[in-house]
């Protein structure tokens, strides 16, 4: 039998670890977090070590947001205009978690990620108006609040768009991987539900978070619909029902070989966020200072920057 010579041999494999590693590096230039870091040493391994909602200052913060975590994008430009505008203000600690989530750590006083518990209370709150009001209903948490962008919601496929996704409808395909907010904790899941109901009646919602939940075609996110654009991008789902800017920012921000698949009006959903000011808060002039801020024009550009919506 011939054998190989051993520098063929070699070159083979240096051939295949390079294109393995050209694949992963791939994977990876998808993995968050996106912001711009702070200043000081880096220390960031995606996706082992790379803690993506917590932003800023956790050490004896002068203002504390808890954002509803469609925001992340926003936050980097909105923080630091926010400091320009009232430079007293300079340690500021911000979370994107879902709002689901950051509810639970204002109940429970703490929040733990990995081996780093926080025990934090927030200035300010920001969820979808429709949270805010049930929230405000049960606990009485918020002493002003105010409405501060829209959205609508899209379908983010993959660059190609292979499996010819034309619209909500598609997405109960069998053949078609659909990656989907979890209930349990994110309030886009009942806005997109509520689509699939005026696209396809009762027989889509249940196809969609029935029948295809159960034989895996249908993956609920773990923790963050953030994980959505990631699936696509990495070829684990299909098509991913998201808010409008979040494929504005994974394509004309972040420039991924993502497509946007339009929802027409009539099945579509848009959502109000609203941002509430704590009574509790630890710090009430600075709370009253950015919900000011977040109505101001300076704000308002940036969130246009990313694709939002006015309020009405």
């Amino acid at each position: 039998m011939k054998q190989t010579k051993p520098w063929l041999a070699a070159v083979a494999l240096g051939m295949i670890c390079a294109t393995a590693h050209a694949a992963n590096q791939r994977k990876t230039d998808f993995l968050p977090p996106w912001n711009p870091p702070p200043e000081g040493m880096q220390f960031s391994v995606p996706p082992f070590d790379a803690i993506a909602d917590l932003h800023g200052d956790v050490a004896d913060p002068q203002l504390t947001v808890f954002f509803a975590g469609n925001q992340f994008m926003v936050v980097h430009d909105l923080v630091a205009a926010f400091k320009q505008a009232h430079p007293e203000y300079q340690r500021v600690f911000v979370e994107t978690l879902p709002p689901g989530i950051l509810a639970r750590q204002i109940e429970g006083g703490t929040l733990v990620m990995g081996n780093l518990r926080l025990v934090l209370k927030p200035d300010i709150f920001t969820a979808g108006k429709g949270s805010v009001e049930r929230l405000q209903n049960e606990h009485g948490w918020f002493a002003a609040t105010a409405d501060y962008a829209r959205n609508p919601l899209a379908i983010l496929v993959a660059k190609g768009n292979l499996k010819h996704i034309e619209g909500l409808q598609d997405l109960g395909r069998p053949d078609v991987r659909v990656s989907m907010p979890n209930p349990a904790w994110e309030g886009i899941a009942k806005q997109i539900e509520a689509g699939y109901r005026k696209a396809g009646g009762e027989s889509l919602d249940r196809a969609i978070m029935v029948t295809k939940v159960q034989d895996g075609s249908t993956f609920l996110t773990h923790i963050h619909h953030r994980q959505s654009p990631l699936r696509v991008l990495q070829g684990e789902s299909d098509a991913a029902p998201v808010w409008s800017t979040e494929a504005y920012f994974q394509q004309q921000i972040l420039h991924h070989p993502v497509e946007t698949v339009a929802i027409p009006a009539s099945q579509n959903v848009t959502a109000t966020y609203t941002a509430a000011r704590m009574k509790a808060a630890p710090h009430p002039q600075a709370a009253k200072d950015f919900l000011a801020f977040m109505q101001s024009p300076a704000a308002q550009a940036i969130y246009r920057k990313y694709g939002f919506q006015p309020p009405k």
